[in-house]
């Protein structure tokens, strides 16, 4: 990761503070909250930038005001959000049962559509402190989910931040600087803080996509292609928003490195992932109704055909369409199987070759799904908006990451000539 521009923060962040502004007037709710809270971070913040040389207290002063302040008041004065409130049942079906999903015969009018559990049974551990007893916000899963996310996006760009880099050196505090000062940027805009804050179960999912991405550029770190095939294995097995991410990742190390890399990354995600479910839905390995449970939650639930239908849906074409009855569903269905099938054909035509490429090819993908699936909902554009700035933020980013213990060409040119061994460096 390089320094980003000064000037382009400043703008990005008086941006911000019209978005919050906007948000105050016009939402009402958790994200009225989140909104007047964050037009004075971001205002506060955009003053410190125009007068101040310095990076920490404006992004301090943003992650408090748009963070941490509305995440505590929205969790001590509301009640819980429909996703914790099923993630708290999800965990104790675990505990209990060994499977995070209700049973068909549970699935009852009462009910309705939070009978159904649409996350993947990593998202069940953010509920584990709730079953264990843990009192006030220490037993909230949305402020596990806040810790879960900041923890996972600041490994992402701790990790994007080689020691040498553009013949750069950013070992010890300047690597630890530009980590958090990326991490921290990412953190207090709108696109996560705002769903932080609102307590949504996207984050984590986008910060394990990001750490995955981060690995695969690090093409000089040992492992490199496991550790990125276990972040993105974690993603998966959180929500299947991170699904698309998968073929996209097999090409580009398919193309970049060649085929054993990856089948190499697709055994250790496959191996990781099937793990994962192993430990938190253990009954899905051995009684057929739970592993039932488990595809119409996350699957059929997500693409109303299930017997009670989510709530979730915006001014979207494909919700549009799913709104003027089974025929328009069945046609938002099959637009999203052709953008599926749009993204894979892209990857035989044009396969990403580095990871800028790849990050921008899963975000076009997710885009053309969020906007054709029938019951999508505008939060869902944390990922492609996520992956944008990300592709912003570290745009140094490159498969030929130089190792700090290696030399640059030009002094490698030094010692010798090309294709000869270098006894310097001996």
């Amino acid at each position: 990761m390089t320094e980003p521009s000064r000037r382009w923060v400043l703008i990005a962040y008086g941006v911000f503070t019209a978005y919050a502004a906007v948000s105050a007037g016009l939402s009402g709710g958790e994200d009225r909250v989140w909104a007047i809270w964050a037009v004075c971070g971001y205002g506060i913040a955009t003053l410190l930038l125009w007068r101040r040389n310095g990076w920490a207290a404006p992004i301090l002063v943003s992650l408090a005001l748009a963070l941490v302040a509305p995440l505590l008041w929205n969790s001590l004065a509301f009640k819980l959000e429909d996703g914790i409130v099923v993630i708290n049942r999800s965990a104790e079906l675990l505990v209990h049962h060994g499977s995070p999903y209700l049973p068909a015969d549970q699935i009852t009018a009462r009910l309705n559509y939070l009978a159904y559990n649409p996350y993947l049974p990593l998202m069940a551990v953010t509920g584990l402190p709730h079953v264990a007893g843990a009192p006030g916000l220490l037993g909230n899963a949305g402020v596990w989910l806040a810790v879960l996310s900041v923890v996972v996006i600041a490994a992402a760009f701790w990790v994007a931040t080689p020691v040498i880099q553009g013949g750069v050196t950013q070992a010890g505090p300047e690597r630890r600087r530009l980590a958090l000062l990326g991490a921290g940027l990412a953190v207090a805009s709108p696109v996560i803080a705002l769903n932080l804050a609102v307590i949504t179960t996207d984050p984590p999912v986008l910060g394990f996509l990001l750490l995955s991405l981060a690995f695969a550029a690090r093409s000089d770190l040992r492992w490199h292609v496991v550790w990125s095939a276990i972040a993105l294995a974690g993603a998966c097995v959180l929500k299947d928003t991170a699904w698309l991410a998968v073929p996209v990742m097999i090409v580009l190390f398919w193309c970049r490195d060649g085929r054993r890399t990856a089948v190499r990354f697709t055994g250790w995600m496959l191996a990781a992932g099937v793990a994962a479910i192993a430990l938190l839905a253990p009954a899905s390995f051995v009684r057929a109704e739970a592993l039932k449970a488990m595809i119409r939650d996350t699957v059929l639930f997500p693409l109303g055909v299930t017997k009670y239908k989510t709530p979730a849906g915006s001014a979207l074409p494909g919700h549009l369409l799913s709104q003027l009855g089974s025929a328009g569903h069945a046609l938002s269905i099959g637009l999203l199987l052709v953008a599926v099938v749009a993204v894979a054909v892209s990857l035989v035509v044009r396969p990403p070759r580095d990871v800028g490429s790849a990050a921008w090819r899963i975000a076009i993908g997710l885009t053309l799904i969020f906007v054709l699936g029938p019951d999508v909902r505008f939060g869902y554009f944390l990922y492609p908006l996520g992956l944008a700035g990300w592709v912003y933020l570290t745009p140094g980013l490159s498969p030929d990451v130089v190792d700090d213990r290696e030399q640059l060409p030009d002094e490698r040119a030094q010692h010798g000539k090309a294709g000869q061994p270098d006894q310097a460096r001996r």
